[in-house]
C-alpha cells in the first residue's frame, strides 16, 4: 500500500547506531520502546521529470500567449548515494545524499543551465535549513534551484519512493546570472522524482534497542520494477544475411530480454496472442564537419514472435529460474541475430504497440502467415538500401542497431494495477561499424545502451518527448539540432521518432515568421517492406514509401503523408520508425513550437522545438503594466527605455491611472532597457531584444 506522508524530518532520522534508538523513541508513537526494522536504502533506478517555465527563465515574452512549461526529463543513476530511511515500511526521512540524472529530454534552457544539464544533481540537504532538496552541478556545488512543497509516497512492496509536486524556486545566484534579481525564489516549475530503492543496511530493533546490523548482499534482486517489465537487456552479433535483392540487404541483430519486473512475463507462443513480439531497426548519424549533422533511420524489420523462455542471467538481477511459457522475475532470454534473422517474421502492422495486442495465428487472421510467399535475402530482415551503408558513400558516419519488445501482457497488467506501467521502456540501442561496399559486416564499438531509443544518441541534439494521449497511446520523441555551416546560413534538422504510437503521425510543421527564407528543404524515412499476402496491410499492399513534399505557407513549412481516408496504407511515421525533416534558412534559431498531426485518430500538438526566428519589423510598439508589490496597478510611475546597442534615444512616459505604459515608433531590431522608478518602490529593470511588438512586459515593485 502507498502511504503518502508530509515530510518532516528529524535530527534523529538522520544516523544510525547510537542515533536509531533516539529516532524510534523520538516518533508519533507514546511508547517507551519499539520493536521493528529500520532500512536504509539508495537508488536502484528510476527518472526526474521538470516542467520549467523556460520563457521566464529565458526572460522571452510570448505576445498575447501565457507561458506553458517545457519537459527536462532525467533518468535516476543506478546506485546514487540519494538516500531514505525506512522504519518498519513507512518512510521517515532523507539523510543527507546525492542523486545523479542522466538527461534524457531536454528544452532550450539558459545557457550556464545548458551546460550543466549532464553534471545536474538533485541534492538532499542537511536537516534545519530552509530547502530539503536543491538542483546542483555536480562539478562545481553551484544551485540552479531549490525545491520546496513536495510530498513524498513510498511503495514497501515495490520498494518505489516519489517526491511529487515540488516546486523549482530559482537560486539567488542563478537569478543574478540571469540579470534578473527578481526571479530569486520565485517559482519557475514543478519536479517529480520517482525511484525504485533497495537497502543497503538493515538494522532490527527490538524493544528499542538495536539487536543486528546487516548488509544486504550487493546489487538489485531479481524483479525490482513492479509488474511485468521486458527490456533489451543486450544487442549483439549484428550480421547480413543472405544476399542483396533490388539494391537492398537484409540484416539482423541478437536481442537478450531480461525481465526487470517483479511478475513473470507472459510468454505462451504462438498461436497464443500473448508473447512479446520483436522488431529491429537500423539508424546512421552523419553529415556535417563532425558527421553528426543528422540521425536518419536507415532500415526497419518486422517482427520475431517469441517462444519458450529460458532461464539466463545477462542482467545479474537474479533469475527466479521460471522458464518456458513465462520469463521470470529476473530472468533473461537470448535470441541470436540468426534467430531473428527470420525470415518467417511477422509484420508490424498487425500490432498495436502500445496495448500489445496482435490476431492468434490460429484466426481468420492469422498474424505470421506466409503461405505463397517468396523469400529473398532481404525480406522480412532490417531492410537495407546498399548506399546507406557503402562505406565509400558515407566515409565517417555512425551505425546504431536497435531492438524493441513489445508485449500484451505489460498493458493488461497496467490495467488492473496503474501505478505499474512499464511499456515505454522497452528500446536499446547498441552503435557499431560497418566496413563493405556491397556486403557488409559489423563490429560493435561500444556497449548495449539499455532502456533508450536510438535517437539518443544523436550528438549535440535536443530533445522533446510527446505523448499524444497518455493513458491511452504510446510516447514519441522529436531530436532538433541547428548548426551555423556558413555565414548567414543556419541548417535546421529534426528527426520524429514514434516508439509506441498506434494513431502514427500524419505531418510535421514549423513555424516561420516574417523575413524567414528557406532552401534546400529535405526529407529522409526509413524503406519499406514489399506487401505480401495476409501481412495486415489495406488490399496486402504493403505500406507506402511516397516521400513527404514540403509546402511552404506564410507562415510555416509543413511535410504531410496522405490521409487514412486517401490511402490507409499512407507513409505515416508508425511504430519504431523515424522521419526526418531539414532545410536552411538565414535567420538563426529561437524557441517555437513544432506541430504534430495525427494520422488515425486524435487532434493536432505541439511539442517545443528550435525554429528560425522571425525578421525584426522596421518600428515595433512595447507596452506593458506597472504593480505594487501587492499587486495593485501603480499610475504616475516614471518609465524609462533606452536604446543600449550603441544608440543615444532614451525616452520616458508616466503610467496610466491603471499602471499602463506605452512606447511606440521604436526602431525594431535593437536591444533596450526598461526602468520604472518610484519614490515608494524599486523596480528591476528588464533588457530586451525587440524584433516585434511586445506586449505585457510587466513590472512589480519591490518593497524597500
Amino acid at each position: 500500500m502507498f502511504k503518502t506522508i508530509a515530510i518532516a524530518l528529524l535530527p534523529s532520522l538522520l544516523f544510525f547506531g547510537s542515533g536509531v534508538d533516539q529516532m524510534i523513541n523520538s516518533t508519533a508513537s507514546t511508547r517507551s520502546h519499539d520493536t521493528g526494522t529500520l532500512e536504509k536504502m539508495i537508488v536502484g533506478g528510476g527518472s526526474v521529470a521538470m516542467d520549467i517555465d523556460v520563457n521566464t527563465l529565458n526572460g522571452t515574452i510570448s505576445r498575447g500567449r501565457a507561458s506553458r512549461p517545457a519537459a527536462v526529463r532525467f533518468a535516476a543513476v543506478k546506485d546514487s548515494f540519494f538516500k531514505a530511511l525506512i522504519y518498519n515500511g513507512e518512510f521517515r526521512g532523507l539523510p543527507p545524499g546525492t542523486l545523479r540524472l542522466d538527461p534524457q529530454v531536454s528544452a532550450p534552457l539558459p545557457a550556464k543551465l545548458a551546460a550543466s544539464l549532464r553534471d545536474l544533481t538533485i541534492e538532499s540537504l542537511e536537516w534545519g535549513g530552509q530547502y530539503e532538496l536543491a538542483v546542483r552541478d555536480a562539478n562545481t556545488g553551484y544551485t540552479f534551484f531549490n525545491i520546496e512543497g513536495f510530498e513524498t509516497s513510498y511503495d514497501q512492496y515495490g520498494r518505489s519512493l516519489t517526491l511529487s509536486g515540488g516546486r523549482l524556486l530559482v537560486s539567488p545566484e542563478f537569478a543574478s546570472e540571469l540579470g534578473r534579481g527578481s526571479l530569486a525564489n520565485k517559482a519557475i516549475g514543478e519536479i517529480t522524482i520517482s525511484v525504485e530503492m533497495y537497502p543497503i543496511e538493515v538494522t532490527q530493533i527490538v524493544d528499542g534497542e538495536t539487536t543486528q546490523n546487516v548488509l544486504p548482499p550487493s546489487g538489485p534482486l531479481a524483479g525490482t520494477v513492479p509488474g511485468p517489465d521486458v527490456v533489451v537487456g543486450d544487442l549483439s552479433g549484428l550480421a547480413q544475411f543472405g544476399s542483396s535483392a533490388g539494391g537492398f540487404v537484409g540484416l539482423a541483430v541478437g536481442t537478450d530480454s531480461c525481465n526487470f519486473g517483479t511478475v513473470n512475463l507472459n510468454w505462451f507462443a504462438n498461436p497464443a496472442n500473448d508473447h512479446p513480439v520483436i522488431p529491429q531497426n537500423l539508424y546512421r548519424m552523419s553529415g556535417g564537419s563532425g558527421n553528426t549533422e543528422r540521425f536518419e533511420q536507415v532500415g526497419q524489420s518486422s517482427v520475431k514472435h517469441a517462444f519458450t523462455a529460458l532461464t539466463n542471467n545477462i542482467c545479474n538481477l537474479g533469475c527466479n529460474g521460471v522458464g518456458g511459457s513465462q520469463l521470470g522475475s529476473g530472468c533473461s532470454d537470448p535470441y541470436s541475430a540468426s534467430l531473428n534473422a527470420g525470415p518467417n517474421l511477422g509484420s508490424r502492422a498487425w500490432i498495436n504497440p502500445y496495448t500489445g495486442f496482435y490476431p492468434r495465428d490460429d484466426s481468420a487472421t492469422r498474424n505470421n502467415d506466409h503461405t505463397g510467399h517468396t523469400h529473398t535475402g532481404p525480406s522480412h530482415r532490417i531492410y537495407t538500401n546498399i548506399n546507406d551503408l557503402n562505406t565509400t558513400l558515407n566515409p565517417g558516419a555512425t551505425y546504431f542497431a536497435e531492438g524493441q519488445y513489445v508485449t500484451p501482457h505489460e498493458y493488461a497488467w497496467c490495467q488492473s494495477n496503474p501505478t505499474q506501467c512499464n511499456m515505454n521502456n522497452n528500446v536499446s540501442y547498441r552503435q557499431y561499424n560497418v566496413s563493405g561496399t556491397t556486403s557488409f559486416s559489423f563490429t560493435a564499438a561500444a556497449a548495449t545502451v539499455r532502456q533508450k531509443a536510438a535517437i539518443y544518441a544523436w550528438t549535440g541534439a535536443s530533445f522533446s518527448e510527446f505523448a499524444p494521449a497518455p493513458g491511452v497511446d504510446g510516447i514519441g520523441v522529436v531530436g532538433y539540432k541547428v548548426t551555423n555551416p556558413s555565414a548567414g546560413v543556419w541548417h535546421y534538422e529534426y528527426a520524429v521518432y514514434n516508439m509506441n504510437i498506434d494513431r502514427a503521425i500524419q505531418s510535421f510543421s514549423v513555424p516561420v515568421g516574417a523575413g524567414v527564407t528557406l532552401a534546400n528543404l529535405g526529407f529522409s524515412a526509413p524503406p519499406q517492406h514489399p506487401g505480401w499476402a495476409a501481412d495486415g496491410t489495406t488490399g496486402n499492399a504493403g505500406f507506402s514509401g511516397t516521400p513527404w513534399s514540403p509546402v511552404q505557407g506564410s507562415n510555416s513549412v509543413s511535410w504531410s503523408s496522405e490521409s487514412l481516408a486517401q490511402n490507409p496504407n499512407a507513409n505515416a511515421i508508425r511504430w519504431g520508425t523515424l522521419y526526418n525533416f531539414r532545410f536552411d534558412s538565414n535567420r538563426p534559431p529561437t524557441t517555437g513550437n513544432a506541430t504534430l498531426g495525427f494520422f488515425k485518430t486524435g487532434s493536432p500538438m505541439t511539442v517545443a522545438v528550435q525554429v528560425p526566428s522571425a525578421a525584426a519589423q522596421s518600428q515595433v510598439t512595447v507596452t506593458g503594466r506597472v504593480f505594487s508589490p501587492g499587486g495593485l496597478p501603480m499610475s504616475g510611475v516614471l518609465v524609462s527605455i533606452a536604446d543600449i546597442d550603441g544608440g543615444t534615444s532614451r525616452l520616458a512616459t508616466l503610467t496610466s491611472s491603471f499602471g499602463y505604459f506605452t512606447f511606440t515608433d521604436l526602431p525594431g531590431g535593437r536591444t533596450y532597457q526598461i526602468t520604472p522608478v518610484s519614490r515608494f518602490y524599486t523596480f528591476t529593470p528588464q533588457t530586451i531584444q525587440i524584433n516585434q511588438d511586445l506586449n505585457d512586459v510587466n513590472f512589480t515593485g519591490i518593497a524597500p
